[in-house]
């Protein structure tokens, strides 16, 4: 008798269980379908931000600096802030990591953005501390030459002890 009653159990049971199951198979299709559209939602997001590079900083205009450290320098880089004729266009206050990450060779696009052809001043502020805890501060200023094709332009930055705190090179 109680066998009889724990098989007519199971067989009231059976048709819920499979409804539950075919239930998570619904969700876990349900979830499945909701992840390849974040995905496919990313990819355009990308290709979008992409597109907006090119359309807001065409290459004919387009002018790109860089920052890196000087090999070997001890220094500790804090900030930097760059002006193209008198406008502020870029600052970085630099965490450990991105340090550290200069300090490796690394190198730190400050600054995209369009600039008619023709001669330009850049001024460059660097901030930091030396070997030794001191803070130092330089600021140097630079003209460069845009030309109808895109300029790339790297500042490398060592300590105030070097004899050219801030050299610009023209990539």
């Amino acid at each position: 008798m109680r066998r009889r009653v724990i098989v007519a159990c199971l067989l009231c049971l059976s048709p819920a269980l499979a409804w539950a199951e075919s239930t998570d198979q619904q969700q876990m299709k349900g979830l499945d379908e909701v992840q390849e559209i974040k995905s496919a939602v990313l990819d355009i997001a990308q290709e979008l931000s992409r597109l907006e590079e090119k359309l807001l900083f065409p290459s004919g205009t387009q002018v790109a600096v860089f920052v890196e450290l000087a090999p070997a320098d001890t220094m500790r880089l804090d900030a930097v802030r760059l002006t193209i004729d008198g406008q502020l266009v870029a600052q970085s206050i630099y965490s450990f990591k991105e340090l550290e990450a200069l300090r490796k060779g690394g190198v730190q696009r400050l600054y995209v953005g369009n600039v008619a052809t023709g001669d330009h001043q850049l001024e460059a502020l660097m901030e930091g501390k030396t070997e030794g805890g001191a803070d130092f501060s330089r600021t140097q200023q630079f003209t460069f030459r845009k030309d109808v094709k895109p300029k790339m332009v790297g500042l490398k930055l060592s300590g105030p002890s070097s004899s050219a705190p801030i050299a610009l090179e023209e990539w």
